[in-house]
């Protein structure tokens, strides 16, 4: 049977539609969350607790930064965190594996969901719009993972060392539960994966009206608090760590106003020569 086209399609024809695209998604989502969990030394001695090791990357950079300005007590340059990581339920490290497996599967089929929503909205474009959103997937994934590596790289560490370091009293050892630090990890990664989303998101808003060059020029100074908020949020309550996230954060949002502005310019242009003709 020949598939109908989208002006023949019912409103459950796209439900259904819908779903199988779905489906898709979560199978390919399952599928990589599958050969995650088969790998628990890479996704968890390696990536989930990297960052609570002093070998990391980012510590390593930070302590060599630290030394060469002249700064000598550091943390950074620690042999050790000052915690213990220890899982205080029965059921506890084997529900982390599947829910860390789950999450990984996601990011990995990140690409692969993108094309399946992709599917199920290009029907409905018009084919010069298909034509200028070709490359969708491709810039909206690079994004996405650039923003979960700064996530990882940047934000967890930072995070990890404040939160490891901090204390109120020397009566307070740090025994942290497992749970806890995979949600770190998790939620700093899959947060700055959605944030650095921001180009695309504007994109689309631009093109069905909703927002203008002016009004995210206007709206500048309540974004830049916004984005204030956000870095809070999502990294630990000290001023240098909400800064260095802030800075990208800002340049995306300059960085909209562009991609905005051509939007609108594309658009002005085409009334002109529909006009014309």
């Amino acid at each position: 049977m020949a598939k109908k086209s989208v002006d023949d399609m019912s409103f459950l024809d796209h439900l259904e539609d819908l779903r199988w695209h779905l489906i898709r998604s979560t199978v390919a989502i399952l599928i990589a969350g599958i050969v995650a969990f088969c790998m628990p030394g890479l996704l968890f001695d390696t990536i989930i607790f990297g960052p609570t090791k002093m070998t990391f990357l980012t510590y390593q950079w930070l302590c060599e930064m630290s030394q060469l300005i002249g700064i000598e007590d550091t943390t950074f340059c620690a042999d050790r965190f000052p915690f213990d990581l220890q899982n205080r339920t029965v059921a506890g490290q084997f529900s982390a594996h599947i829910w860390t497996a789950i999450y990984a599967g996601f990011i990995i089929a990140f690409p692969y969901v993108l094309y399946q929503l992709w599917k199920f909205i290009s029907p409905g474009l018009k084919q010069n719009e298909r034509r200028n959103s070709r490359g969708f997937i491709i810039i909206a994934s690079i994004l996405f993972f650039i923003g979960v590596l700064f996530g990882y790289y940047v934000i967890t560490p930072l995070s990890f060392n404040f939160l490891a370091n901090y204390s109120i009293s020397d009566l307070v050892v740090n025994d942290f539960d497992l749970n806890s630090v995979i949600a770190v990890v998790r939620s700093s990664a899959l947060a700055s994966g959605i944030v650095f989303e921001l180009p695309i998101i504007i994109y689309f808003l631009t093109k069905v009206g909703l927002v203008t060059p002016q009004i995210l020029k206007k709206y500048r100074k309540f974004a830049l608090v916004i984005v204030l908020i956000i870095s809070a949020v999502i990294t630990p309550p000290d001023i240098a760590s909400q800064v260095i996230v802030a800075v990208p954060i800002l340049i995306l949002y300059q960085v909209s106003i562009f991609i905005s502005r051509i939007v609108v310019r594309n658009q002005k242009r085409k009334e002109r020569k529909a006009k014309a003709s």
